[in-house]
């Protein structure tokens, strides 16, 4: 989609400048386009994306069945531009039918504090982010052994990363009924492969932790590329303590190994994706390391954009 060349040009230079580790910013997307105007008759641009997901689809694991994603274009024009356009995205939706399983969503970078002054305005939330870690590994944590997963361990690895959700169903996201008919395929895939980058971490002959894994590269033009500077990153995909073991330091000392595991398979680099209002995840993430990159804000359901 075609978008004025000023207006682009300075929403790239506003990446740039809210935070350094930020790729460049991606062309304009494909979609339905939404303009206005500042008071001072500066142009603003959104493109709107509708994504509609079937119960059986994996992305129902964290997404509304029907999804409205906004990308704005408001350049250097902050908290106004954001506002104006997120005003454009509710009158748009007001000829709309939305549902209950449904979703304004709006992927920024976490650290524009204009952008985020219009978002909490307009009643979006911060469900998700992703975080990034540029640290070394760790040392090792004693008293806690740690080993890969393999095809036998699918049962109690299973068990283990859907009680990730019944926690973050709380907190996040609703969790859904057939959770772990989701997880399951891309669970049992990784742990069949030849070098599985999943772990579990044990004591006393129990099984205390688990963290699902992978590398990736991330590519200029690429969905990674878009999301991550250029290099093999470590993505730590699903982490859990099992219940009424938190606190415990088993996830420490699991994290650990795993960010010597990456880094050996090549990734200087890990990111994940953890939920902001999980009192849990948002503090433990930020102690190993990870700091915020990119936030998505959201609504459930759309109708309630304010």
């Amino acid at each position: 989609m075609d978008i004025a060349e000023p207006l682009l040009a300075a929403h790239r230079a506003r990446f740039a400048a809210v935070d350094a580790l930020l790729p460049p910013a991606a062309p304009p997307a494909d979609g339905e386009r939404l303009d206005a105007a500042t008071a001072g008759g500066t142009q603003v641009t959104g493109v709107l994306q509708r994504q509609r997901f079937a119960p059986g689809d994996v992305p129902m694991l964290w997404s509304a069945a029907d999804t409205w994603q906004l990308f704005p274009y408001f350049g250097d024009t902050g908290t106004e531009g954001a506002d104006l356009l997120l005003r454009a995205l509710k009158g748009r939706l007001e000829a709309e039918d939305t549902g209950d399983d449904s979703a304004c969503v709006v992927v920024w970078p976490s650290r524009d504090a204009e952008a985020i002054r219009a978002f909490l305005d307009h009643g979006l939330v911060p469900l998700s982010a992703v975080g990034v870690r540029t640290a070394p590994p760790p040392e090792a944590s004693p008293g806690v052994s740690v080993r890969r997963a393999g095809p036998g361990d699918f049962d109690a690895a299973l068990k283990l990363a859907t009680a990730t959700f019944d926690y973050t169903g709380l907190v996040a996201s609703p969790r859904r009924d057939n959770t772990a008919e989701l997880l399951a395929p891309s669970l049992r895939d990784a742990l069949a492969e030849e070098e599985p980058a999943a772990w579990l971490a044990e004591a006393d002959g129990e099984l205390r932790a688990f963290a699902h894994c992978a590398w990736l590269d991330a590519v200029p033009g690429t969905e990674a590329g878009e999301l991550l500077p250029p290099g093999r990153w470590g993505y730590v995909n699903n982490v859990v303590t099992a219940p009424g073991e938190r606190g415990g330091g088993f996830g420490r000392a699991l994290m650990a190994h795993v960010h010597r595991e990456l880094h050996r398979g090549g990734a200087t680099r890990t990111y994940l994706y953890y939920n902001p209002t999980n009192p849990l995840s948002s503090v433990f993430w930020h102690r190993q390391g990870y700091r915020p990159l990119w936030t998505t804000w959201e609504v459930r359901p759309a109708s309630a954009l304010r």
